[in-house]
């Protein structure tokens, strides 16, 4: 049980990894699923190469999403999915702080399996789009020891200036992980409002720190 655990966990790891450490997208019409690939293909062979990553060093980590991560992400989309329909009962501030909360969980993540990264491979599969689509699904595998762990992504095409394709969820094995982290926040919420997910979000993220 704890193995299966862990690869899931290493999956999207490798996946937010490779946004940390790609350069930021500037060519609007690049395929998504190139994208996906050229971020994939850069990850493994920086992160084996750099320690402090490799050890799980949150300040490390925190600069590397801020810089890298944010530009090609739909951050608040993806915040906004997970919260449901509260989300636009949310004050700015609120929606802010969710947001901040959000990222310091994924962030506590990545930051405690990033050590685990060895000797896996990540192999997109052929794009099945049209070219006037404005969302597609990326899918993936990560393979090493073991059997190859499904990782598909969810994108969309943003336009005007800094145009390009945005993910804003993520899929393993099966699980998509805004859809695992609804359901939790849905809970919080019935019983202590939008105040009490962002409260249970805070001490969460208090305990890991303790823990790192």
């Amino acid at each position: 049980m704890q193995k299966r655990y862990l690869n899931p966990l290493l999956a999207l790891l490798i996946a937010g990894a490779a946004l940390l450490i790609a350069t930021p997208l500037s060519a609007a019409d690049e395929a998504a699923d190139a994208m996906v690939r050229r971020l994939s293909s850069d990850v493994l062979e920086v992160v084996r190469g750099d320690k402090s990553v490799q050890a799980g060093d949150v300040s490390r980590i925190v600069a590397l999403v801020d810089e890298r991560i944010m530009p090609n992400v739909n951050f608040q989309r993806m915040t906004a999915s997970a919260v449901g329909p509260m989300w636009r009962q949310a004050t700015p501030d609120q929606q802010k702080r969710l947001q901040d909360e959000f990222k310091t969980l994924l962030v506590r993540t990545y930051a405690g399996a990033l050590a685990q990264v060895g000797d896996q491979t990540i192999v997109v599969k052929p794009l099945r789009a049209a070219a006037d689509d404005q969302e597609v699904v990326v899918r993936s595998e990560v393979k090493g020891r073991g059997d190859p762990i499904q990782l598909d992504y969810r994108l969309e095409k943003t336009p005007g200036q800094g145009s390009g394709w945005k993910i804003y969820n993520l899929n393993v094995l099966g699980v998509w992980l805004v859809e695992t982290y609804r359901s939790q926040f849905a809970q919080e919420i019935s019983a202590k409002g939008i105040d009490g997910l962002i409260a249970t979000l805070s001490e969460r993220n208090r305990v890991n720190a303790k823990k790192g």
